[in-house]
């Protein structure tokens, strides 16, 4: 390269940073100001030379609106043909759907934003906040073809942001369009944006996030700039909104802040001075860091704000949560505790439920009544408070309050067993603890069924030295083992139907959550009922923590059996090589619509195929760069083949591999998010190759024509099962490629 040519390369950059749009790197010589990325001189290369994409409308502006149009067919056609509700249309489109039209508190494994979308596609057009069955047929006056096409809005996103990210990483213009048509041409990104599921805005928000870091990229020479301040703050908007759909989400919040590590780096190995450092750094933890976290959080404050009503999922919340919501059982009862009332003890450990007590004995050790942690509501989680020593008349005599310091008995209502500990036996799951169980009668005099009340924060106003209804928190200390009652999640096996352990811990531990307890409900005819919401006091923060680790217990639980064969699972490993697709309706008779999530094999295997060359490309280009081969690279090359490459393939990478650290059940459209930047990634493949191999537009666009034709024609071929089949499955058993797929016949079913 000479040095006319360089004087036009920094002319043409400082033209790009003055007209606020994609920005060249500049050569700067000795001694002038910092630029984070300079220039190298390449060796010569018989390879086209590398240029940054310019906007042309009449080009890529009718360019994006054809893919646009083109898939908006695919995800539209026949959408409203079946009105059965469908795989899990019957969560996001049925129940909780209803339960935020109807405000009713429910608990969920995912985030909230993508669910309240489609409540509000559904309020527009339903209108009702009625409650449907989960499955069969949608009712006749249902709008269900309205929400399908709103979901159905973010499928169609997916193409022209695929180009648009395409030109942002500035492949040659052939090479966007084909990302755009591979988009379209799969049948699976397909199919899973025609249903009211989450997929389609997880996948559309994730396109979003790479479209917008690449354009951050094409911006960076010219920092803090209008469009370098545009295209953060979008990266960091789009990483809000994906996080707050589901959290496979995070994945892409990884990928930007791994970019984000290696430019910093980048910066302070070029010794970037301190001042233009801290300006860089705050810019992007501003818009990286405290936006999306703003937006994530932003999403659950509109969730308690809609959800205002008692429903199926105050279980999962702390009892002072609870009584605060419209129609809550615990909204109105006696406030202070008296000896004779009736409890309900709830653990401020999460998960770990109520304390709970059946007459189910303990299989080995002393072999007496279980006691454990139940999470719902049930007439076997009342126990009643007594004193010990001389007993009263609970119905006539004065009423007499818990107090700290107070020694007390508690009785199962149910059975009449005392809340017992001893240290004969250990726990049965917590060996370090000792076993707790329900023993003995309330006349008899025994020590081990006597526990001291430990008053550890009083919530409420009134801190008298009482124990009150929700707002005291307490531990409950054994009298003769000096051991506290305690509740730490920790599941029982079948024996104790899968319920948490209560279990004596002897870890004298006054703060853990598992050893703090509080009285959820106070029933007691001789103490008149308050209304609890003008007592409690709740946080936002708090109950945002405290949702945020129940779902992920509830992720955690997601635990597939290894005993049983089940057609809608599959393993990681299977994924790329489109091993065990999936049936997305239970019932596969003739004359039912059928729709089958299977991708285009010929998009999924080549995008497989890119993703497992593109690090051995890189290892080969490096050795061969290391051992002086001339012509490794064209100008600017090498720094193209990284900077799109680690977007692509670390997304891709990112996406897939932490599926295989995971032990909840996996589904193949858990893979979705991988393939759209697989697909982007072979896009870039047959760029990357064309460019080295010299091809001029002409060879170039007839190598995209011929992988498109193939695409699309692999896409045709398997639309019956996309667009939904009506006839008998056996008419397409030629369609069945490999002897894994269920698609006539499923040879593993028993």
């Amino acid at each position: 390269m000479n040095s006319r040519e360089d004087s036009a390369r920094q002319h043409a950059a400082k033209r790009d940073c003055a007209a606020d749009s994609q920005a060249a790197p500049k050569q700067q010589p000795t001694g002038s100001k910092f630029v984070a990325y300079p220039l190298r001189r390449e060796p010569v290369s018989t390879s086209v030379p590398y240029q940054r994409n310019r906007w042309n409308s009449s080009v890529d502006g009718w360019l994006v609106l054809l893919l646009t149009v083109i898939c908006a067919f695919t995800r539209l056609y026949q959408i409203g043909l079946s009105n059965r509700v469908s795989w899990d249309e019957s969560y996001f489109n049925v129940r909780f759907s209803g339960m935020y039209l109807n405000h009713s508190y429910h608990h969920d494994v995912h985030p909230p934003l993508a669910k309240l979308l489609i409540s509000f596609s559904r309020f527009v057009a339903d209108g009702s906040n009625r409650t449907m069955e989960p499955k069969g047929n949608y009712p006749p006056d249902f709008n269900y073809t309205f929400t399908r096409c709103f979901t159905a809005l973010f499928g169609i996103g997916l193409a022209p942001l695929a180009y648009l990210t395409c030109f942002h990483l500035n492949m040659q213009r052939q090479a966007c369009f084909l990302a755009g048509l591979l988009v379209i041409a799969d049948n699976a990104l397909c199919v899973m944006s025609r249903f009211v599921l989450l997929d389609a805005p997880l996948l559309f928000f994730t396109a979003a996030a790479l479209c917008s870091i690449a354009g951050f990229q094409n911006t960076r020479h010219c920092a803090f700039s209008p469009a370098w301040w545009r295209w953060l703050l979008l990266t960091g908007a789009a990483l809000g909104l994906v996080s707050s759909s589901k959290w496979v989400g995070f994945f892409a919040v990884a990928l930007v802040g791994l970019y984000t590590m290696e430019e910093l780096l980048n910066m302070y190995a070029d010794f970037m001075p301190a001042s233009t450092a801290i300006k860089h750094f705050g810019a992007r933890v501003a818009a990286l860091i405290i936006l999306p976290i703003a937006i994530y959080m932003a999403s659950f404050a509109v969730h308690f704000a809609v959800l205002s009503h008692s429903g199926p999922g105050d279980a999962t919340m702390p009892p002072a949560f609870q009584a605060r919501l419209y129609g809550s059982k615990l909204s109105y009862q006696p406030f202070t505790v008296m000896y004779g009332s009736l409890l309900d003890l709830r653990s401020m450990h999460p998960g770990s439920g109520l304390l709970h007590s059946h007459p189910h004995k303990y299989p080995d050790g002393s072999q007496q009544q279980q006691v454990t942690g139940y999470s719902h509501s049930d007439s076997n989680n009342n126990w009643v408070i007594m004193r010990t020593g001389n007993e009263l008349n609970y119905t006539s005599d004065p009423l007499l309050p818990v107090k700290d310091g107070d020694t007390v008995r508690l009785m199962h209502k149910r059975t009449s067993a005392m809340l017992h500990s001893h240290r004969n036996y250990k726990a049965h799951v917590s060996t370090h603890d000792y076993e707790v169980t329900a023993y003995g009668k309330p006349e008899w005099n025994d020590t081990n069924n006597e526990w001291r009340i430990e008053i550890h924060k009083e919530e409420s106003s009134v801190a008298n030295g009482e124990v009150h209804a929700i707002t005291t928190q307490f531990r409950l200390r054994h009298a003769t083992t000096n051991c506290l009652l305690s509740a730490a999640g920790v599941k029982l096996p079948p024996w104790g139907f899968r319920q948490t352990e209560v279990s004596c811990s002897r870890s004298q531990s006054p703060r853990s959550a598992a050893n703090l307890w509080v009285v959820e409900r106070h029933a007691n005819p001789r103490v008149p009922s308050v209304d609890m919401r003008s007592i409690v006091k709740t946080s936002f923060i708090s109950n945002f923590l405290r949702l945020n680790m129940e779902m992920a217990r509830s992720n955690n639980a997601l635990i597939p059996d290894r005993d049983k064969y089940n057609h809608l699972e599959s393993d990681p490993w299977s994924w790329p090589f489109l091993i065990y697709p999936m049936r997305l309706l239970g019932s596969w008779k003739k004359g039912d619509i059928k729709y089958y999530e299977v991708g285009n094999p010929l998009i999924w295997w080549s995008s497989a195929l890119m993703c497992l060359l593109y690090p051995l490309q890189l290892a080969y280009y490096h050795v061969r760069q290391a051992r002086g081969v001339p012509g490794v690279w064209a100008p600017g090359e090498e720094r193209h083949f990284w900077n799109a490459g680690k977007l692509l393939w670390g997304g891709w990478m990112l996406h897939y591999l932490p599926f295989f650290a995971m032990g909840r059940v996996t589904y193949i459209h858990h893979y979705l998010p991988a393939l759209y930047f697989a697909v982007l990634l072979l896009a870039f493949e047959v760029d990357h190759f064309c460019r080295r191999l010299a091809l001029g537009e002409r060879p170039r666009t007839v190598v995209v024509a011929m992988c498109a034709v193939c695409m699309l024609a692999g896409f045709c071929w398997f639309a019956p099962l996309t667009f939904g089949y009506t006839g008998s499955m056996n008419d397409l058993k030629h369609r069945q490629w490999l002897p894994t797929w269920n698609i006539y016949r499923d040879k593993y079913s028993m």
